[in-house]
């Protein structure tokens, strides 16, 4: 019986399973790629700065952080449908590297 007990307590105590794991450099590059591709045609002091930060973050979580510039290059640039529109074609390019509750659309 205490073995049995044991099993479960030790069971439920365990790391979960679906833990984040880590991107690869590779799996980062792919997301930075995304994320310029999102503001290609955004020509300006900010846009290039913003382009500076995107190739020197090191995560996938301070990628995603940097969205908010992107969107608002992009709305200057064009219009705020446009950038959402373009944010949130985002989306794939993260999933599975960060908790599917911060994956939230801009509506």
């Amino acid at each position: 019986m205490i073995p049995t007990i044991a099993k479960i307590i030790k069971g439920t105590l365990s790391p979960r399973s679906n833990a984040r794991k880590t991107p690869t450099l590779k799996d980062l590059q792919v997301i930075r790629n995304a994320l310029l591709h999102c503001v290609e045609d955004c020509d300006s002091a900010p846009a290039q700065r913003l382009r500076h930060k995107i190739a020197h973050t090191q995560t996938a979580k301070e990628l995603w952080m940097l969205r908010n510039d992107a969107y608002q290059l992009i709305s200057q640039q064009h219009n705020q449908t446009a950038a959402a529109n373009r944010i949130n074609d985002l989306m794939s390019a993260f999933e599975g590297w960060l908790e599917p509750s911060q994956l939230v659309r801009i509506k």
